[in-house]
């Protein structure tokens, strides 16, 4: 891979543990990838998941361009909403 930044790639990746069940949850989106976790837990990474990259769609940067200031500020902004 180059060092150029349109052919870097970026996922956020959500894992939980506590599932107690043995239903798989396992959710794909742009940007992410989401397993694991109790029906409460995945959906609330799923809904995390979503507002981050809608907040991200409105600042018009790829996932990849953030700085860590920057995808630490989101991602509390995603989670807390």
């Amino acid at each position: 891979m180059t060092d150029n930044a349109k052919d870097r790639a970026a996922w956020l990746l959500g894992v939980g543990l506590d599932q107690q069940d043995e239903h798989r949850r396992i959710t794909r989106g742009e940007n992410f990838y989401l397993v694991g976790g109790s029906e409460e837990t995945h959906e609330r990474m799923t809904e995390t998941a979503i507002k981050f990259n809608e907040k991200l769609s409105r600042r018009g940067k790829s996932l990849h361009e953030l700085s860590g200031d920057e995808f630490t500020d989101l991602m509390r902004e995603a989670s807390e909403s």
